[in-house]
């Protein structure tokens, strides 16, 4: 089981308690995880601020996807300008456009649940 730390982006974050990126939120800081929040509107979320837009953010490990493939293409510059190893693509967010593309960047996409790798020790 891997226990490193890996700070993590969690794009489409929202405060309400219902919604899986606000569950993986909690569960990545549970897990020791350093998380940085992007979302459409600002709140928090274990303390930590959602940020709107696409604020600069560095060394970045891994991003945790939650917006569905439609709204993904705005997205797209700024998550490989991230630079980060590894995109997950949670379910319902599954993009093979986007994730070739960042393939060809040297970023590993996996279409995963975050929930799921964090709860089985393989994230």
């Amino acid at each position: 089981m891997n226990t490193e730390s890996k700070k993590t982006v969690v794009i489409g974050a929202s405060e309400n308690p219902g919604r899986y990126a606000n569950r993986a939120a909690h569960s990545l800081v549970r897990h020791g995880h350093e998380i940085e929040l992007v979302g459409l509107r600002p709140g928090q979320i274990e303390g930590r601020p959602i940020q709107t837009g696409q604020p600069t953010l560095t060394d970045i490990d891994t991003v945790t996807l939650y917006v569905g493939p439609r709204n993904q293409s705005d997205l797209y510059n700024y998550i490989k300008g991230l630079k980060p190893k590894r995109v997950i693509f949670n379910p319902g967010t599954e993009n093979p456009d986007f994730e070739r593309q960042l393939q060809a960047e040297g970023i590993e996409p996996i279409e995963a649940c975050t929930l799921v790798m964090l709860s089985i020790g393989t994230y």
